[in-house]
């Protein structure tokens, strides 16, 4: 019979996976690890970049908080944290997470790096908030003007100009309007890559009847669930 593996050597297993970019295998060698030695901060972390290269990005900052949770004086825990945040957008909570991990590694150019490339972001997402709308007005301005053009070449009696200004001008709003939600709903997607996923989601499930509960297993509250699915239990 082989030896039983070890954490270090589960840790290996998934280290390799990753470098194969397995990140599916890499995840379950991982969690094994985790399993035979729960406050391994390391292994939380590794499972976490696991996690991100999955575009998991809950469980990724999941594992990332409980990085930091584990070794708080620990820049990598902060910076993985920042990592998950910024893939998914959240670059005000990434710049921060940076921030904190640059202040325990003040040397590392990777971080600081890392750090103003957030920041480039939440200037570009700023400007994109503020001209976008303006980009649909003009937009809807040209398209009033094509057709107050058009009226005026292909209709025997063309509209009077003010009211074709008025149309004009309704059309520029809209345009503007569309803009606008449409910049709205883009950040409020991505606000929500960091959400639970719905198999994690036991809010809105259906209370079991009595006659259920005999026949199924034992309910978990939200928090232990979770805890279970990252275990590889569920």
């Amino acid at each position: 019979m082989g030896s039983e593996p070890t954490p270090e050597s589960l840790k290996e297993l998934g280290n390799k996976a990753v470098q194969e970019k397995k990140y599916t295998e890499a995840i379950l060698h991982y969690t094994h690890a985790i399993k035979l030695n729960p406050i391994n901060h390391v292994l939380y972390s590794n499972r976490s970049y696991a996690f991100l290269n999955e575009q998991q990005y809950y469980l990724a900052l999941e594992d990332a908080n409980e990085t930091i949770r584990l070794s708080p004086s620990w820049a990598k825990g902060y910076f993985r944290k920042a990592e998950v945040e910024f893939a998914a957008h959240h670059y005000l909570e990434a710049c921060q997470s940076y921030k904190k991990a640059l202040e325990l590694q003040p040397d590392d150019i990777k971080i600081l790096e890392s750090l103003n490339r957030a920041s480039r972001e939440i200037l570009k997402a700023h400007r994109a908030d503020e001209t976008t709308p303006w980009l649909g007005a003009g937009i809807g301005l040209i398209v009033g003007v094509c057709i107050m053009i058009s009226d005026y070449i292909f209709t025997a009696n063309p509209t009077h100009p003010i009211l074709m200004s008025l149309v004009t001008i309704v059309i520029a709003m809209i345009g503007y309007g569309l803009a606008k939600t449409y910049r709205y709903f883009n950040r409020v997607s991505k606000e929500g890559l960091l959400e639970p996923p719905p198999l994690l989601d036991f809010d809105n499930e259906k209370e079991p009847t009595n006659e259920e509960e005999h026949r199924t297993h034992t309910r978990y509250t939200k928090s232990q669930a979770r805890q279970r699915y990252k275990k590889g239990k569920m």
